[in-house]
């Protein structure tokens, strides 16, 4: 080999050399800029579907606040209303009581009246007996009546609220049946 010849070779490689330095160095911009544009792409599409899914939530979070905000209201009002059956249902109860107990001491003052008119030992025991049968009946039934009507005010005072324990299961279901 000739010393032309032996000095060209290491330029023709040199030159190669830079070629291929030149060649990975555009693979590498170009890996590197189409990586940064993919993150990029990757990094809104994200960032897009963050803001999509919070949206999504706030919605159904605030659906939720204003559906249990509803069902608190209508759970007051039906305690507000059983409350007024118990009160109402109270009062008649206490009327009812009052008559009964204002028709007990009536006929006892009757009685009395009727004992002091009495002449013999016989008129007075057998006044007596009619006062005390009178009396022990007019209180049974009376206590009869006066259980009915509890147990009908309570009846009618639970409903409101059965109604609202059942809306109350059925709203707190409702997400995990959908």
């Amino acid at each position: 080999m000739t010393t032309a010849k032996k000095a060209a070779a290491p330029q023709e490689t040199l030159k190669q050399v830079e070629t291929m330095v030149a060649a990975s160095k555009e693979a590498m911009e170009t890996m590197v800029k189409t990586g940064g544009d993919a993150a990029n792409k990757s990094y809104e599409q994200a960032v897009a579907l963050t803001k999509e899914q919070i949206a999504k939530q706030s919605e159904a979070f605030f659906k939720s606040y204003d559906g249990l905000t509803e069902l608190n209201r209508a759970n007051l009002d039906a305690l507000n209303t059983s409350g007024a059956i118990v009160s109402k249902g109270a009062e008649e109860i206490g009327k009812a009581w009052y008559g009964f107990t204002q028709s007990s001491l009536e006929q006892a003052a009757g009685t009395m009246q009727a004992l002091m008119g009495c002449k013999t030992l016989r008129d007075v025991m057998e006044l007596q007996n009619g006062f005390a049968k009178t009396s022990f009946d007019q209180t049974i039934a009376e206590t009869a009546k006066l259980s009915e009507m509890t147990v009908k005010v309570a009846n009618d005072a639970v409903e409101p609220i059965k109604a609202r324990v059942n809306s109350s299961v059925e709203f707190f279901l409702k997400p995990v049946a959908a």
